[in-house]
């Protein structure tokens, strides 16, 4: 009877026979086959990180343009916005904040008497004003506190000044003075809004 054989798979049993060629053929030809497929997607991957970044460049460069664009319009709309405002704004400091402060110094002018009057009642209130607003402050205030007054006229004082005097206290309604102040701060915004718009 013959004997059968049956395979070793003893590892040194491998080294003692020769190696199969076309078993190394296979393993080669797989080797190569692997190796290019690693190539092929290394090179993929490295041509599509590129194209990431410049696409993400140009998208830089565009939104960049964009917002200088409209940071151009912006300031463009608001200059002309100031432009236009300019003549509105300073035609009411120099036309109704003279007229409010005529109609408003009687008020003002009680409102800092009274805490006076409070003092020295039994002292008259001396008034120093310009005549041209005697009449509407002295009809204000005798009829609001019934005080004994003296008004002193003072044609120097411009027409929004007075000067009151109780006792030993005094105070002093400028009303032209705020004017003058409001009348150059709105003077100044615009002009520094103008400079600012030249320099971009």
């Amino acid at each position: 009877m013959a004997r059968l054989r049956l395979e070793e798979f003893d590892p040194g049993s491998e080294e003692d026979s020769p190696p199969d060629p076309s078993a190394q053929a296979l393993t080669a030809a797989e080797e190569a086959k692997l190796a290019g497929y690693e190539q092929g997607y290394q090179a993929g991957w490295d041509d599509a990180v590129t194209a990431q970044g410049e696409n993400q460049s140009v998208l830089k460069t565009d939104l960049a343009r964009n917002l200088q664009a409209l940071s151009f319009t912006w300031q463009e709309v608001r200059a002309h916005m100031l432009t236009a405002l300019e003549p509105l704004l300073t035609g009411m400091v120099d036309r109704l904040l003279p007229e409010t402060a005529r109609e408003t110094l009687a008020p003002v002018v009680l409102e800092q008497l009274m805490p006076l009057a409070e003092q020295a009642l039994d002292e008259p209130a001396v008034l120093v004003l310009n005549p041209v607003v005697r009449a509407p402050v002295e009809a204000l205030v005798r009829e609001a506190t019934g005080l004994p007054l003296r008004i002193e006229e003072e044609p120097t004082l411009a027409e929004g000044q007075v000067y009151l005097r109780l006792g030993p206290a005094e105070a002093k309604v400028d009303l032209t003075r705020a004017i003058a102040e409001i009348t150059a701060a709105v003077r100044g915004f615009f002009t520094l809004a103008q400079e600012r718009g030249a320099d971009g």
